[in-house]
């Protein structure tokens, strides 16, 4: 029988722990602490994450019922709930944000694989979008958003090869989304798919002139004259595929260059749409195409809040905030990695339903996901009489 180290501190092991700690001595996490340090701080979290733990008590209660095992979680001290409390008020969230960028540049490459077809085969492409989560406004009267309500916004700039994201910052509700641009720093040659709302000439033309290029939806008051038009294979749903010049006074003057614009019907929900890039030379297909796969970060944001505890949080302080955030994030990341590392075949929705019922079972994480066959053999000389010949 296998007696060693449980599920979870084997999934502890993804963590880099040396840069972890340089992470921990930036910001002086443990500053004046004797026994509940930023590691005991953050694995606690992650084990809330990982077995929905919905609130600070519920958590005091489960790990104070498995005390003896809490030493082989790598936990060195009974968790109190004002002890965790005054750790997520306290200890500054940028410690698990730098933890989640080195995570997310372990996890990259790992994703860099995944194929968008033989045009994009060396191109790099992001989803950028952003996802409200409503809160108390009595209890979080920082988060600003309306006057009756509280909201804050995950601003997420995603990899579309393995849906891992490299750029999030939290704001408040009522920032809106395409001021997270400005926040961004483009990288020349990759492809940025945003939907309509990030439709910003002047934006768009920072973009351009970093020779990076962008892939959006045109509202339908956009004012353009049409330069040249190219011609389209009309039975895939395009309609048309022209090169357009702004007419508009202040679009124009934000945008003085040449923009392409492709309409297109979807063929199965028979929606047209409207794209707009400064890319002139792939496909206008694949341009649509491409489009498509920004639902991947609507996924996303869909996925999170169903499996991670950010909807409902444990303090009600912005510093608690963006801790539970990040370390929700972190254990995303770390499942991510695992999974590819360990070469498992499920989805990462299956891979936590698994962990959170097994996190302290004692035998080796791959053969949790192993799934044998059992066959009951028949015995044709059973010890019970036969009841009819």
């Amino acid at each position: 029988m296998y007696a060693g180290r449980t599920i979870f501190s084997q999934i502890m092991d993804v963590l880099p722990l040396r840069r972890f700690h340089t992470c921990v001595r930036r910001y002086q996490g443990n500053r004046k602490v004797k026994q509940f340090t930023c590691l005991d701080q953050f694995r606690v979290m992650a084990f809330a994450q990982l077995t929905y733990r919905q609130s600070l008590r519920d958590i005091e209660v489960c790990l104070r019922a498995i005390g003896p095992k809490l030493y082989h979680m790598g936990i060195g001290s009974l968790v109190s709930r004002n002890t965790l409390a005054n750790a997520n008020e306290m200890r500054d969230w940028r410690i698990y944000a730098d933890l989640t960028q080195i995570l997310i540049n372990k996890a990259r490459p790992l994703y860099a694989d995944e194929d968008f077809g033989e045009q994009l085969r060396q191109a790099t492409l992001y989803a950028l979008d952003a996802s409200t989560i409503d809160l108390c406004l009595s209890l979080f009267p920082w988060a600003h958003f309306r006057k009756t309500k509280a909201a804050i916004k995950l601003h997420t700039l995603m990899d579309m090869r393995g849906n891992i994201p490299t750029f999030i910052h939290v704001s408040e509700g009522k920032l809106h989304d395409v001021n997270a641009m400005d926040l961004l720093i483009p990288e020349p040659g990759a492809f940025y798919v945003m939907d309509r709302g990030y439709l910003d000439f002047a934006r768009l033309f920072t973009l351009h002139q970093t020779h990076a290029f962008f892939v959006t939806r045109a509202k339908s008051n956009l004012q353009c004259r049409r330069r040249y038009s190219h011609p389209v294979d009309k039975t895939t749903g395009l309609i048309c595929d022209q090169t357009i010049c702004l007419t508009s006074f202040y679009p124009a003057r934000h945008y003085p260059q040449p923009l392409r614009r492709i309409r297109y019907i979807d063929p199965v929900t028979d929606k047209r749409f409207v794209f707009l890039t400064n890319h002139f030379d792939l496909p206008a297909l694949t341009i649509a195409q491409l489009y498509k796969a920004r639902w991947r970060i609507e996924l996303f944001f869909k996925w999170i809040k169903q499996h991670l505890r950010i909807k409902a949080f444990y303090g009600t302080s912005l510093n608690a905030v963006q801790t539970q955030i990040w370390i929700a994030i972190t254990t995303y990341l770390l499942v991510a990695i695992l999974k590819k590392e360990l070469n498992l075949q499920q989805d990462l929705y299956t891979i936590l339903q698994v962990l959170s019922v097994c996190v302290f079972e004692k035998t080796p994480i791959l053969q949790v996901f192993l799934n044998p066959t059992h066959t009951i053999e028949k015995d044709t000389f059973a010890n019970q009489l036969r009841l009819f010949d």
